[in-house]
């Protein structure tokens, strides 16, 4: 267990009988603590076995479950079914993605999340920084500037339109912008409104503005809107993307591959998609493990359409210039990153393609970390 900024990693790692060591990395909801003993539980039911046996491994952890696996579970299960792929193109001596029937496509395109509603001039100032650097042409941030709770609704959607409207205006016109809700948004009917509201400027996708239980109302707020609605990050099986797809609640489905169960089911999920025409944009606020097994993913997924990305070197704000993170994360020592806003393959190197150190995960950089829970102006407590 690690750290990577302020937010703890779960880092994985399996052994075989022939020296060979397998990585992968489980999502971090929250009480990141309690993923080692499951993790534990679940090596136990695997220990012996043929790592080369993906599918049967992964059923096996699955099945031994009376119920299905909750976020925890397929949080750790994600984590080891990383590791037996990892393993497994190893002993092949070729990337991961070879055993998905090879690439796809040569490069694959990122964008970068910027999680703020920053002034105009602040953010076109990041954005060429970061096309400059690294080529990066996408952008992902929150359209809300004022405190949704504590204003009336008008004034939130005028203060938005405003806003994205000044952007645009500051922004080269090869500059994308994604709008990411994150389901502070209960009520669907202002889900619609904003949508709509964002549409007139084009954006590359709007991201789950509401609740993601009750998947039907996800069919009736696509049906309203006039720009691709995205989600998918809070389902975890295919069963739940069935229904969606089914539902026709989404352009761009947004699975976490640290999520669903691992490569295996992300892969069954896309397909489902495929079939629907949806595209699949993985949700990937990890670590640079964590981007690793993305990249073979969409490497080799045809219905593939941008990778949610988050620079090793930390990238951030002071004032109005930039600066470097003084102590980024290490534990990747060669991370994958962009040029000309794409990641590129490494078909010399086996599994993930990246190098683990170890030495460095040996010191303890545990730091505890959880959601800030927003309260309303009555009192009550609002979606994070």
């Amino acid at each position: 267990m690690t750290r990577d900024r302020d937010r703890p990693r779960v880092l994985v790692a399996i052994d075989t009988d022939e020296g060979i060591r397998g990585w992968g990395e489980c999502y971090n909801h929250g009480p990141d603590r309690a993923l080692a003993p499951i993790l534990d539980y679940l090596f136990a039911q695997i220990e012996g076995h043929d790592p080369r046996r993906i599918e049967f491994l992964i059923l096996a952890l699955m099945q031994q479950q009376r119920f299905p696996p909750g976020a925890l579970g397929l949080a750790a299960i994600s984590a080891v079914d990383h590791c037996l792929w990892d393993i497994s193109a190893k002993a092949l001596g070729v990337p991961v993605y070879m055993l998905l029937g090879g690439h796809a496509r040569d490069r694959v395109r990122v964008y970068q999340g910027v999680y703020s509603a920053p002034e105009p001039e602040e953010l076109r100032d990041r954005c060429m920084h970061l096309r400059e650097r690294h080529g990066l042409t996408a952008f992902k941030l929150s359209p809300f500037r004022l405190d949704l709770h504590a204003h009336p609704w008008g004034k939130v959607l005028g203060a938005t339109d405003a806003w994205v409207g000044k952007l645009r205006d500051v922004l080269p016109d090869d500059i994308e912008l994604a709008f990411d809700a994150h389901a502070k948004l209960f009520e669907p009917w202002q889900a619609a409104q904003l949508g709509n509201l964002l549409a007139a400027h084009h954006p590359l996708f709007y991201e789950e503005p509401m609740r993601m239980e009750n998947i039907d109302a996800w069919g009736r707020l696509k049906a309203q809107l006039r720009c691709p609605l995205a989600t998918g990050e809070s389902y975890y099986s295919r069963f739940e993307f069935l229904r969606l797809l089914q539902v026709a609640g989404c352009d761009i489905i947004q699975p976490d591959i640290c999520v669903v169960g691992g490569l295996l089911e992300m892969r069954k999920i896309a397909a489902i998609a495929e079939a629907h025409y949806v595209t699949v944009a993985p949700h990937n606020p990890m670590g640079p493990l964590a981007t690793a097994v993305n990249l073979h993913f969409s490497a080799a997924q045809p219905n593939f359409k941008i990778l949610e990305y988050r620079l090793p070197d930390g990238v951030a704000y002071a004032g109005k210039g930039l600066k470097e993170a003084s102590e980024p994360p290490r534990y990747v020592v060669d991370p994958y990153l962009p040029e000309d806003g794409h990641l590129l393959l490494r078909p010399d190197r086996p599994g993930w393609g990246v190098e683990i150190d170890e030495a460095y995960l040996e010191v303890d950089r545990y730091v505890r970390w959880e959601r800030t829970l927003p309260i309303r102006p009555d009192g009550s407590t609002a979606y994070v």
